[in-house]
């Protein structure tokens, strides 16, 4: 089976030196696409069928033709791999930042190339603090060796790189927030059109990529893209790394075909359940994707696959719920974290994934009242797609309206007067006068 992306990591973790990264073959991609027009590098990525790793899943080489080419666009232009790995349950991208440095700069270096980027940025969470040592030194070794700077290899191309250690929130997942994180201002989303590809960056043309994605591009360019798509087994071209954390035998993160199933990785990969625990449930990529449960296990781990079966691939890093965790505190535990994350723009994130928090708060701690399984419903409904600004709401509300679909008998024990076995007791309840008077059918 071959591993693109993490075969050639060493054992003990130590990130490759550039001396060692090319001798493995690393830096031939630079040298082939320099040869090469930048439309032809446009077009391999798009019949490579390579989609977005961040998440969302758009197809890469469709993204990078949005870009604006000719000699009267506006300048610099600019590429951003966004590392500011914050979903919950996902730690992908530290995986290659951390072991292979050097192969998301060779991605960054083609990629600029094809788009004709004059300047490019890896914006990066400040608690991966060992990436950003060894992102670092990746970098001044490029330097070094001409792979930036000035006449990249004596070429006529050059790009300065520069790495951006950002305070990191998970708005910064949605594109243009990142774009005003970068800038110095508040990270909230922009207004859309114009999209980042005509206006990003202090308003010139910018593409924003995923680590994932971009340490993907070499391996293209270097092999071809029918090797690429062979890797397969689905038509979404190339490996994924796949995570699997809870209560599993062997939680971690692998590299393979896309399109393995998720029972595959369960049973075989993870070693299956740990001794006393049973398989409930699992979001499927990330906390803010749908829960699936046991007849879905057959479900390929491609974008379309789990669409189809109620949820999201998205960044393809698994949480598993056993039969002792209790459903509704990890709803609970994710939708705190979501109301923390809300950037504070519109008001139904602001003021309603609070208002969730406090209510599973209330079932948790077996204060629940009638109706309120049925406002958790309303709120679902009025969080999701095309009420708010950007994607973080409509994300942060599906694994509760999974979970209630799912496993509601839960949520209703916290209603019937039934006390978890913490017994703890809600204190000031008066935040439900509002609660109590709201129509939950409408």
């Amino acid at each position: 089976m071959e591993r693109p992306l993490t075969g050639n990591m060493k054992p003990d973790r130590q990130p490759l030196t550039l001396k060692e990264y090319e001798e493995v073959g690393g830096y031939q991609a630079v040298h082939k696409a320099l040869r090469m027009a930048p439309p032809d590098i446009v077009d391999a990525v798009k019949n490579s069928n390579l989609r977005g790793r961040g998440g969302a899943g758009f197809p890469t080489g469709i993204k990078w033709s949005f870009m604006p080419m000719g000699s009267d666009v506006p300048r610099p232009k600019y590429l951003i791999c966004n590392a500011d790995e914050m979903e919950p349950g996902t730690f992908k991208d530290r995986l290659l930042l951390e072991g292979n440095p050097h192969q998301l700069l060779e991605g960054m270096i083609v990629s600029a190339y094809a788009l004709n980027v004059d300047i490019a940025y890896i914006f990066l969470r400040w608690e991966y603090r060992l990436a950003a040592e060894r992102i670092e030194r990746a970098i001044a070794e490029a330097y070094e060796n001409y792979y930036l700077g000035k006449n990249i290899l004596r070429s006529d191309y050059s790009l300065e790189l520069r790495l951006h250690v950002s305070a990191g929130r998970y708005i910064c997942g949605e594109e243009t927030a990142l774009l005003n994180a970068l800038e110095g201002k508040r990270a909230i989303p922009r207004a859309k059109p114009p999209h980042p590809q005509v206006s990003g960056l202090w308003g010139k043309p910018t593409i924003v990529n995923n680590t994932e994605t971009l340490c993907n591009i070499p391996h293209i360019i270097t092999k071809g893209v029918e090797w690429y798509k062979g890797l397969s087994h689905t038509k979404d071209g190339g490996t994924k790394i796949y995570g699997m954390s809870g209560k599993v035998k062997r939680p971690g993160a692998w590299e393979l075909p896309m399109g393995t199933s998720m029972k595959e990785l369960l049973e075989v990969h993870a070693g299956g359940m740990k001794e006393g625990y049973q398989f409930r449930g699992i979001l499927p990529g990330g906390a803010s994707t749908d829960f699936l449960v046991e007849e879905h296990l057959d479900v390929p781990m491609d974008y379309d696959s789990v669409q189809k079966a109620g949820s999201r691939m998205g960044t393809g890093q698994m949480i598993v719920l056993d039969h002792k965790t209790c459903p509704v505190g990890m709803a609970l535990n994710l939708e705190r974290f979501f109301a923390r994350e809300s950037c504070g723009l519109c008001t139904p994130c602001r003021e309603g994934l609070p208002w969730i928090a406090m209510i599973l708060q209330a079932i948790e701690e077996g204060e629940g009242q009638p109706g309120d399984v049925e406002i958790l419903e309303q709120q679902c409904r009025l969080l999701g797609p095309g009420n708010t600004f950007c994607a973080l709401a409509p994300g942060a509300v599906e694994p509760l309206q999974s979970a209630l679909k799912y496993f509601r008998e839960d949520f209703e024990r916290g209603i019937s007067g039934r006390r978890n076995a913490r017994g703890k007791r809600a204190h000031d309840n008066s935040w439900r006068r509002f609660t109590l008077t709201t129509n939950p059918t409408k």
